[in-house]
């Protein structure tokens, strides 16, 4: 079950989930975020196709996506979402997108699968997506924990920085 795009509070934006024809702008959007691994555009298709339940497509007036927010259930942690990619295109970068995102995606997941905690994996050099989790953590009064997940010596070419997780929760309301 999915929902109606949602009014954000960044002006002229609307939240929804995911369609399978956003595959190919998702990719895009990626592709220019310079912060993420880039996967296939056939990847982006079928994350829209076969996870649009616990995707978020932010969109200008004009209907066109300009940010995403990707991410599944765990299939061995009920009630835990994984945040596998965040990207905004750089225009509508530093306007509350991304958090709102977030907060869209959560309410969502938690209102049709039950949510309990958050989790994602953010390399050290990424402080846009550390500002992200830590201020959805604090949104939401919950406990934000870190560790790393996947060492640098655990990708098959040099020079991946350490996947750190970031554990969000147990989730409270949002303040208000």
């Amino acid at each position: 079950m999915t929902t109606a795009p949602l009014t954000s509070p960044v002006d002229g934006v609307t939240i929804g989930p995911a369609r399978v024809a956003d595959g190919a702008d998702l990719w895009r959007i990626a592709r220019g975020s310079g912060e993420l691994d880039l996967n296939s555009p056939y990847s982006y298709l079928l994350w829209c196709r076969d996870f649009a339940d616990t995707t978020a497509v932010a969109r200008d007036t004009s209907g066109r996506p300009v940010g995403f927010v990707t991410g599944y259930l765990r299939p061995d942690a009920p009630g835990t979402l994984f945040v596998w990619q965040v990207a905004v295109e750089g225009s509508h970068r530093g306007t509350g997108v991304a958090g709102t995102l977030l907060d869209a995606l959560s309410d969502r997941v938690a209102a049709e699968h039950g949510l309990r905690r958050i989790e994602a994996t953010v390399t050290p050099g990424n402080l846009a997506s550390d500002r992200l989790f830590r201020s959805y953590a604090r949104r939401h009064r919950a406990d934000l924990t870190q560790e790393v997940l996947f060492p640098a010596a655990a990708f098959p070419t040099a020079g991946h920085e350490s996947e750190v997780l970031y554990r969000i929760g147990p989730l409270g309301s949002p303040e208000a």
